[in-house]
């Protein structure tokens, strides 16, 4: 079994602390999770592993809806009704994969991850 380098704080069995054997690498230290939310579209681009980069949404006002006869268009969110990841998130209106939104066009389920991808994708729900 692999032991993480973040659980230090416990002791050994003997009553002596534990010493990382190495430093913490940069792909091991977290980030606050990015909580997109209904507003002014803001976006952030970060590089992670690889020297790639991340577009993350911090507000976005807008919705990329699939309506079902392959036609794909843009429309206002007006609030998020539901979303099943997190009570909290569904109190706060933080959209996420698989959130329940309400927007001109009808309901929708987002099907992207928006505080990965810097977008927000959704398919219209059959009423």
């Amino acid at each position: 079994m692999r032991k993480s380098i973040e659980n230090l704080a416990t002791s050994k069995i003997t009553g002596g602390r534990r010493v990382p054997l190495r430093i913490r690498r940069k792909y091991e230290t977290d980030r606050y999770p990015n909580e997109p939310i209904n507003g002014a579209q803001v976006t952030i681009t970060r590089r992670v592993r690889g020297n790639n980069k991340k577009t993350a949404l911090k507000s976005i006002d807008f919705v990329n809806l699939a309506t079902g006869e392959n036609k794909v268009k843009k429309s206002k969110i007006i609030k998020v009704l539901e979303n099943s990841t997190n009570n909290d998130y569904q109190r706060r209106g933080i959209i996420t994969k698989g959130a329940i939104l309400e927007t001109q066009e009808g309901k929708c389920r987002v099907v992207s991850k928006p505080g990965q991808n810097g977008i927000v994708n959704a398919i219209l729900l059959k009423e």
